[in-house]
């Protein structure tokens, strides 16, 4: 956290790197699709699709109807949308990359059984005075008491540092709470698994 903080109170700033960093992803993920052997196959299947078979197929999907490939057309069809789904599973936010996740949660459900605790966390950033010094400008750390407009002022124009308070919350109680990467174990026991999705660099 710097004191300078013209990019993390900017309100179009966030909005603007998350489109290029999905712009960036879709574009790396369809070079990397590219140099693989199967793009021979794919740029075949692109060109020779039958824009009608795609049409029904929408209209039989949005109607709500379980669809199954059949045809050779419908084959192709399908074949396209997993061939995309490469490239989209590596986009931040995308249709793709949370059915990714939703396997990987359905993995560990089965290779660990289900969960035995529901744990809901929602830590108050308005309130607490680490958040409040992430939103200000201020390189010292002074309690103060401040006013409920100053404190929803301070952190409705800086979600940056809101976002860094519920990660510093969430880190502090998966290592102390349950145990994870401590040297002692946590207060429900050992933990046999957690699912926790943050954003890779």
């Amino acid at each position: 956290m710097y004191y300078d903080k013209r990019f993390q109170t900017d309100l179009q700033f966030p909005f603007v790197t998350f489109s290029h960093l999905q712009v960036k992803l879709s574009t790396t993920g369809g070079f990397l699709l590219a140099k693989r052997n199967q793009f021979d196959g794919i740029s075949e299947r692109l060109l020779n699709i039958k824009e009608e078979t795609l049409k029904d197929l929408i209209n039989r999907m949005s109607s709500g109807e379980y669809v199954k490939a059949v045809t050779d057309a419908e084959k192709d069809c399908f074949k396209i949308i997993h061939d995309l789904d490469h490239i989209n599973g590596r986009v931040y936010g995308s249709t793709t990359s949370k059915k990714y996740m939703r396997n990987e949660i359905w993995s560990l459900v089965a290779a660990r059984g289900a969960p035995s605790w529901y744990i809901t966390i929602s830590p108050t950033d308005i309130k607490h005075p680490i958040a409040l010094y992430y939103a200000d400008t201020k390189e010292k750390f002074i309690p103060e008491v401040k006013e409920y407009a100053d404190k929803f002022r301070l952190i409705s124009h800086n979600p940056v540092a809101s976002a860094r308070f519920f990660h510093f919350m969430i880190s502090l109680f998966i290592k102390h709470l349950l145990g994870i990467g401590s040297y002692q174990t946590g207060i429900y026991g050992p933990t046999a698994a957690y699912y926790v999705s943050f954003v890779r660099n």
